[in-house]
């Protein structure tokens, strides 16, 4: 395709190793150590990741062999990744909240020689199927003691940290970062699994530096060496790989890696990022706390917020989506009293703009943000596309779209209204999969992206929904779930929401609850309740989850209404196994889970539902 040509690097480790060479002392990654944020330079990085490279090869891996990474977020993943690179090496992450049997099954399936770990708990998945994978040894960044059946050594062991690289050990990992070819595999990248056992997608070197070229063309110069990005997205996942760690040292700019995703807010106050990479699931809880946090302040102070929310929200319509000159002294008011103020109490003061991707960003949360003076610029793509396809940039964006394409990058729309794409960016297919490879390319090589979709006159595309996640009813009529879960997620006493009605006669849907909210509401109505899960049960609470139901209803065509609908008394989560690791809800799995409650929804009889594992009501609604 043309224009690969002019791509700055051949590889991902002769991307870091030229950067180094530029930056040198420059800060490249900040992280938490006893409570304090330590600094590594470019060129901190870039040394220790050859002393790794260095260790590898003593302990014989060659260019070709496959290497795991199962860890959470951290500067480990950094060093570990370019020392596997640097020799060739395919790197496999692997998510850190996997189980045992799924970890086992990535490591067999793609033929893993060695693994890096974070810590003993994720050593002890390794053990726990020691007899059912092929395992040479384990690289541990946490010490500890190991088990027989299974070699660990630590991160400083392997790396000899305090022996210096020779001139020719140097020299010789260099040469082998000079010939990497740009069309070599650089990972194999399993999905997570939300339909079914997860593919193998082979991505290689020019997918991603190819991708991040045009995703740096598409931002106009505003990502630079001053730049700081707080990333806590997995590194396993291709979105947090390529643009919270590949694309900051692109440009050159520091990697702040948050302490887990339950401190990101003390964390952004911490480091005040210049730009963060983010999922609408972390939006939707930052909005979350701005109300809750509203909700309790005096009725004046509550009133001149809500005003000044107005007043942005009324500025950035006019200006960005009527393309008229709004009135300029009233918003000057409202951020100098108001929304100035938000942004500091946030540590987003200095934010330039989130990016948003990994699932559908609610139309009106993007509006609510930007009427705060925080920009969140949404974008669209899949593993399978390195991930980035469009995105709405800093100059040239919509509400409710996820950009334009990026430069040499392809787009069409097939019959029956899915969006498919041709371009550098895009998998040579599936690992040992090649059934499953034919089936997700056209006969003349556009990938299928299972998305439904639109573009308009200006070329901004927008997705409608999951092709593979579309309801159809049994009256045949079809129902895109995301967007009414999304509005049903608006309202401040709801969570979280799954829709269901495949092959029924109506619409139901799973809600699980805001608790804090919800507790404040049972205090103000004085309802009595043991623990937080009793109130899922409560019949004033199921009262007022039906009136938020119902005010989505009146916006909703009748084959799109919710019927019924079960309060569940926990949210999803990533532990609870109804989330992927970027927060996506598995359906398959919150289906399986709640089947029998699902059931009892579309049975006559009675209107609530109890089992011995988990408990909800169920309000029916004629």
């Amino acid at each position: 395709m043309k224009g690969n040509d002019n791509l700055p690097f051949h590889s991902i480790p002769d991307m870091l190793m030229k950067k180094a060479y530029e930056y040198a002392e420059e800060v490249a990654v900040l992280y938490k150590k006893d409570g304090k944020y330590v600094a590594l330079t470019y060129n901190d990085i870039y040394y220790r990741g050859l002393q790794v490279s260095r260790g590898l090869k003593k302990m014989g891996i060659k260019k070709g062999d496959k290497i795991a990474v199962l860890s959470e977020t951290r500067p480990m993943w950094i060093l570990a990744d370019f020392g596997l690179l640097n020799i060739g090496c395919v790197e496999i992450p692997i998510y850190h909240t996997d189980s045992p049997e799924q970890i086992a099954y990535i490591l067999n399936h793609s033929e893993t020689k060695v693994v890096f770990v974070s810590t003993k708990a994720q050593y002890q998945k390794l053990v726990d199927v020691v007899d059912s994978i092929n395992i040479e040894f384990v690289i541990s960044h946490d010490r500890f003691l190991g088990d027989p059946r299974l070699p660990v050594y630590t991160l400083y062991q392997l790396s000899e940290i305090s022996e210096p690289l020779s001139e020719d050990e140097k020299n010789s990992i260099e040469d082998s970062i000079k010939k990497i070819d740009i069309d070599e595999i650089y990972t194999i990248l399993y999905t997570s699994g939300t339909t079914g056992k997860p593919k193998g997608v082979l991505l290689t070197h020019k997918n991603i530096i190819s991708n991040l070229y045009y995703t740096m063309k598409k931002t106009e110069g505003m990502v630079d060496k001053d730049d700081i990005f707080l990333t806590f997205l997995p590194f396993s996942h291709v979105l947090g790989k390529t643009d919270s760690c590949y694309l900051p040292l692109y440009a050159g700019s520091k990697i702040a890696f948050a302490e887990s995703i339950e401190t990101i807010a003390d964390n952004m106050k911490e480091i005040k990022p210049t730009i963060m990479v983010t999922v609408p699931r972390l939006l939707e809880k930052i909005y979350a706390r701005v109300m809750d946090v509203t909700h309790h302040m005096s009725d004046t102070k509550k009133a001149l917020i809500h005003w000044s929310l107005d007043v942005g929200k009324n500025y950035v319509k006019k200006k960005y989506m009527e393309k008229e000159e709004p009135s300029i002294l009233r918003y000057k008011i409202a951020e100098k009293l108001v929304l100035e103020k938000l942004r500091r109490s946030m540590g987003l003061e200095r934010l330039k703009f989130f990016v948003s991707g990994g699932a559908p960003l609610d139309k009106d949360l993007n509006i609510f943000y930007w009427s705060c003076g925080l920009k969140v610029l949404e974008g669209y793509g899949l593993t399978e596309t390195s991930p980035v396809l469009c995105v709405n940039s800093p100059k040239e964006f919509k509400f409710g779209s996820v950009g334009t394409l990026l430069d040499e990058t392809e787009i069409k729309v097939a019959d029956d209204g899915e969006l498919i794409f041709r371009g550098p960016q895009v998998a040579k297919g599936y690992y040992k999969m090649p059934k499953e490879t034919k089936e997700a390319f056209t006969e003349d090589g556009w990938f299928k992206t299972g998305d439904i979709g639109r573009i308009d006159e200006e070329g901004f595309i927008y997705i409608t929904d999951r092709k593979k996640e579309i309801i159809i009813t049994a009256g045949g009529k079809n129902v895109a779930p995301q967007s009414i879960e999304n509005a049903l997620k608006f309202s401040k006493y709801i969570s979280s929401a799954c829709l269901y009605g495949d092959k029924k006669p109506y619409i139901v849907a799973l809600v699980t609850l805001n608790m804090e909210r919800i507790i404040d509401y049972a205090k103000e109505n004085r309802l009595r309740y043991l623990d937080v899960s009793d109130l899922s049960k409560n019949e004033k609470v199921l009262k007022l989850i039906e009136k938020e139901v119902e005010k989505v209803n009146k916006n909703l065509a009748n084959v799109e209404k919710i019927k019924k609908f079960a309060v569940l008394p926990q949210d999803f989560s990533i532990e609870g196994g109804e989330l992927t690791s970027t927060l996506k809800m598995k359906r398959r799995v919150i289906y399986k889970k709640y089947r029998d409650i699902i059931e009892c929804l579309y049975s006559d009889e009675g209107t609530c539902y109890t089992c011995s594992d988990t408990s909800a009501s169920a309000q029916h609604k004629e």
